[in-house]
């Protein structure tokens, strides 16, 4: 099977931590050269150091970067395709904080867009031309599983998350013929300091211990457990490999089974 990833050039968004950094890893063990991406330095400069170097040809990198400064964002994705062709784009960002769908301001819907959808299409067009020109590219979208199935608490992200998905199907058909595809993986509920958020937000809000609430949440999950961040982020670097060609347009749920959804 065709997982190697050599002489390829990896940008993973929210890469110093959890799901992107694992995914970052997961890349670099199949020889891609990676840039992790985010906004803290000194983390970046730390994590860089644990990525794998599989040969001696493979050379990783990091940059700063804020998503939510749209105009930068443009202007350093612009640099960034100038100066290195990168055929894998994994568009991965934080979720906004959870809350009732009929509390939120019209502000942070449109915060929270410019953040996933908006940067997402500034590096999508940055980046395409160099994987037309190399006539291989790997576009993959870490989301939620609430495409498939809303999740209580998390209006704005369920939202948002969806805006993405539909985004995302729409780009798969337009550029496949290219040898790109565009995919998305739907972590379910997933180790990170994101389900500590979560997890504290729903225990607040409801006035139920935080160990109850997590129970309660793991009875819904077929296999009974949380997914890793490793396990999410190998789904996503099995969707860049090579093999997955013909994989294209798809919704993964990396979720054990939580969504009820076909």
């Amino acid at each position: 099977m065709d997982l190697n990833l050599k002489n390829k050039n990896a940008f993973v968004g929210g890469s110093s931590k959890g799901i992107g950094f694992a995914t970052a890893v997961e890349l670099a063990n199949l020889e891609a050269n990676v840039t992790l991406v985010g906004r803290n330095e000194e983390l970046l400069k730390q994590k860089l150091t644990e990525l794998p170097v599989i040969s001696s040809a493979q050379v990783h990198d990091y940059i700063v970067l804020d998503y939510t400064d749209i105009e930068n964002l443009k202007t350093v994705a612009q640099q960034l395709a100038s100066k290195k062709k990168y055929q894998i784009l994994v568009n991965n960002t934080g979720g906004p904080a959870g809350g009732d769908i009929i509390n939120e301001s019209p502000e942070k819907f449109e915060h929270v867009f410019q953040q996933h959808l908006i940067a997402n299409q500034i590096l999508t067009q940055a980046f395409v031309t160099a994987m037309k020109e190399t006539g291989f590219g790997r576009i993959v979208n870490v989301i939620s599983v609430s495409v498939k199935q809303p999740l209580v608490g998390l209006g704005v992200s369920n939202t948002i998350r969806w805006a993405v998905a539909s985004w995302a199907k729409t780009l798969s058909k337009e550029i496949a013929h290219f040898g790109i595809t565009v995919n998305n993986v739907l972590p379910g509920y997933t180790l990170t300091g994101r389900l500590d958020e979560v997890l504290t937000q729903k225990s607040v809000a409801s006035n139920v211990a935080r160990s109850e609430i997590e129970n309660q949440i793991l009875t819904n999950i077929p296999t009974g457990k949380f997914a890793t961040a490793e396990e999410v982020g190998a789904a996503v670097a099995f969707l860049c490999s090579p093999i997955a060609a013909s994989i294209n347009g798809v919704n993964l749920p990396v979720d054990g089974g939580l969504s009820m959804s076909l």
